[in-house]
């Protein structure tokens, strides 16, 4: 049975402030990780300590400070989305589920995987670097008008 939505919404608003798109369904899933060229992250979301202690708030540090970022950040969540977090899950390859998590796909192949065994225990700060990182490596620098 899934967690009742008023038991999540604060969650599922943390990130969605950031401009992470939530992806209730695995059609949703599946489109955006069909329809967007370059890389999508993928969140999955999670009620657990550590998704609200240390990945939410570290993946607002990488969002908010990274000059290059995903072409297409998604979440699902854990627990609520099941359908679509199962669809999401397929996506990384060789990994056990676990919540929370964040894969990066690029051009539809996963490229890099944070299990919960990576993220779990660490601060904010922490997991903002190791994002960072992922940014720098498998995102594309938006050109702007002044560049």
């Amino acid at each position: 049975m899934p967690y009742p939505e008023m038991m999540i919404y604060g969650m599922r608003a943390e990130l969605a402030q950031l401009g992470i798109e939530e992806t209730k369904t695995p059609e949703e899933v599946a489109d955006a990780v069909k329809n967007t060229s370059g890389t999508v992250m993928v969140v999955v979301n999670s009620v657990c300590g550590c998704a609200a202690g240390g990945v939410r708030p570290g993946i607002a540090m990488a969002m908010e400070n990274s000059e290059v970022k995903p072409d297409r950040s998604i979440t699902v969540f854990a627990g609520a989305d099941i359908d679509a977090t199962d669809t999401a899950r397929e996506l990384f390859t060789g990994y056990p589920p676990s919540s929370p998590s964040i894969g990066f796909i690029k051009d539809g192949k996963l490229v890099q995987m944070f299990e919960r065994k990576d993220l779990e225990g660490r601060p904010p700060f922490v997991i903002a670097q190791a994002l960072t990182d992922a940014f720098a490596t498998h995102c594309s620098k938006v050109e702007t008008a002044n560049n």
